[in-house]
């Protein structure tokens, strides 16, 4: 069986730089922003060995100009960009594809989209597994998917629970602090 052959590019965009890698299926790997070009390229190499620079094709470059759009805080919809998931599990990639109706601006819990798919609450852990593995987080917006209760819950992307508050602050989304656990009473 032939290796497919993975292409892939750094780019800048006003959150840091971005890695975006490709085959001729599709998108396969994205990683979220860093301070710096070389540790994009390692984080996202480190997950494609052999992959090499290139130039993008239209669809991979209109996806590059989408998350520009996207980290300089414009309404931005990933639905229409085609990603290559065979690698990932087949109920992982039943999460994904639910995970990326969730549009701009709103959220759900893992909770929620593990009922979506119907399985149980105990799917739960699955849903925050999968978004942990997550190979194309943005284009897939695991950042939308909080704890139940609405807690922010992990990130695994550079910067954790932070970069994802800060994500869901750009498309306008505010969690709020947790209420305080005991209330002053006024005499």
């Amino acid at each position: 069986m032939a290796q497919t052959v993975h292409q892939y590019l750094i780019f800048e965009t006003a959150a840091g730089f971005c890695g975006i890698a490709w085959n001729d299926v599709g998108i396969t790997r994205f990683q979220l922003p860093t301070k710096a070009a070389d540790a994009t390229e390692r984080l996202l190499v480190r997950r494609i060995p052999g992959a090499e620079s290139g130039n993008p094709p239209p669809d991979v470059a209109d996806a590059i100009l989408a998350v520009k759009h996207y980290f300089d805080g414009e309404e931005t919809d990933f639905t229409g960009i085609t990603l290559d998931l065979e690698e990932q599990d087949a109920f992982f990639r039943r999460i994904y594809d639910a995970a990326r109706k969730i549009g701009w601006g709103h959220t759900t819990t893992y909770g929620a989209l593990a009922k979506e798919l119907g399985a149980g609450p105990e799917a739960a852990r699955d849903v925050g597994q999968a978004m942990a593995k997550n190979p194309v987080a943005l284009i897939i917006p695991c950042h939308r998917v909080l704890a139940a209760g609405g807690k922010i819950g992990g990130f695994s992307a550079p910067g954790g629970s932070t970069s994802k508050a800060r994500m869901l602050e750009l498309e306008g989304v505010h969690l709020a602090p947790p209420a305080p656990a005991q209330q002053s009473l006024d005499f």
